[in-house]
């Protein structure tokens, strides 16, 4: 078929090899690849991933994994999330703090949160700590062979994406010096 001037969308352009990935972009002006996305929830303090999961690539879907992540953080204390702007939303903002957790998300200017969150130092130092999980993203691009999977279905890919990020874990821990 020829596609050329056609706006690429998910009806047009479905994969023949895996019917479950999704056209997904990773920001303005880029081109839209057929793919899964993987979230990660990273405890600041070590840099450890402590949920992992992949879903099917929509426009809400980092800000819905991250609610059912956050949900199943055990415990019965308050505890912060740092986010970047995209999560900077009155429905994220909203689920956060029905679930007894304070969003520390990167603020637009029409933002959802107000003084009363970023005030605290604490803001500022969840802020500094969220770039980190990018040293998760980028491990299990390189070491843990996630740039091209090589795997088809949203179930094994999560299964790979959980299996690197456990290894993550390892190989942090042991660099710690966690025994």
């Amino acid at each position: 078929m020829d596609f050329h001037g056609e706006k690429r969308s998910n009806q047009t352009h479905a994969s023949i090899t895996d019917p479950e990935a999704r056209l997904a972009k990773k920001g303005k002006g880029k081109e839209a690849k057929l793919c899964y996305t993987g979230h990660a929830l990273m405890e600041n303090r070590n840099g450890l991933v402590v949920g992992a999961a992949v879903t099917q690539s929509s426009g809400t879907c980092e800000r819905e994994a991250a609610v059912e992540m956050l949900q199943e953080v055990p415990g019965r204390h308050r505890i912060t999330v740092g986010a970047d702007k995209a999560y900077d939303t009155r429905d994220f903002v909203e689920d956060c703090r029905s679930l007894k957790v304070t969003p520390h998300v990167a603020k637009k200017e029409s933002s959802a949160i107000d003084g009363r969150t970023s005030c605290h130092a604490g803001y500022g130092v969840s802020q500094r700590k969220r770039k980190r999980i990018e040293e998760i993203f980028g491990w299990l691009k390189t070491v843990g062979c996630l740039r091209k999977l090589r795997y088809r279905g949203t179930r094994k890919v999560e299964w790979i994406f959980i299996f690197a990020a456990a290894t993550f874990n390892l190989v942090r821990m042991r660099n710690l010096g966690v025994t």
